[in-house]
C-alpha cells in the first residue's frame, strides 16, 4: 500500500493531471493496483460534458499509465529526479466499455509484460466496482534529459 506522500515521491506529476491517489498493492516487477476517486471539481468536468460529466478516455489511459510508471519506479528502486521523465512510447487496443462519472472510483490493475531495452510494455484494465471501463496495452520508456 503507498499513500499520496509516497506516490508524490515517485511521480513529477501535480494537479491537475496527477491521476493516482492511492496505490493498494503492488507486487514489485509485476503488477499494481491503485485507485483515483473521480470527483465532479475534476477541472476537465467543466467541458466535458457540462450537462453529462463524463471522464475522457485519454485520462483514464494517462491514469493506467501513471499507476504503470509507479511499478516501473519500485522495480528499478528509483525514485523522482530532474533528470528524468517516463513518456508513453505507445498505446494499442485501447477500448472503452463505461463511461466514468464523478463520484466513482476508478481502480487500474496494470501487468507488466515485459521489459527490454528501457522500454515496458503492460497491460491495463480500470473498473468501476466489478465493470470494465476501459482496457489497453500501454508502451512507456524513461529518458534522461539535459
Amino acid at each position: 500500500m503507498m499513500d499520496i506522500h509516497q506516490i508524490l515521491k515517485l511521480l513529477p506529476h501535480r494537479y491537475p493531471i496527477l491521476l493516482v491517489d492511492r496505490v493498494l498493492e503492488i507486487e514489485p516487477g509485476k503488477r499494481i493496483k491503485a485507485i483515483k476517486n473521480v470527483s465532479i471539481n475534476e477541472p476537465f468536468f467543466l467541458g466535458h460534458f457540462p450537462n453529462r460529466p463524463v471522464m475522457p478516455g485519454v485520462l483514464m489511459l494517462e491514469a493506467m499509465a501513471q499507476a504503470a510508471a509507479i511499478l516501473s519506479f519500485d522495480a528499478m528502486g528509483k525514485t523522482l529526479d530532474d533528470k528524468s521523465v517516463y513518456y508513453f512510447a505507445g498505446i494499442d487496443a485501447a477500448r472503452f466499455k463505461r463511461p466514468v462519472e464523478p463520484g466513482d472510483q476508478l481502480l487500474m490493475d496494470v501487468t507488466l509484460e515485459r521489459s527490454k531495452a528501457g522500454i515496458f510494455k503492460f497491460k491495463g484494465k480500470c473498473f468501476v466496482g466489478e465493470a470494465l471501463a476501459c482496457e489497453a496495452e500501454l508502451m512507456c520508456t524513461m529518458r534522461t534529459i539535459a
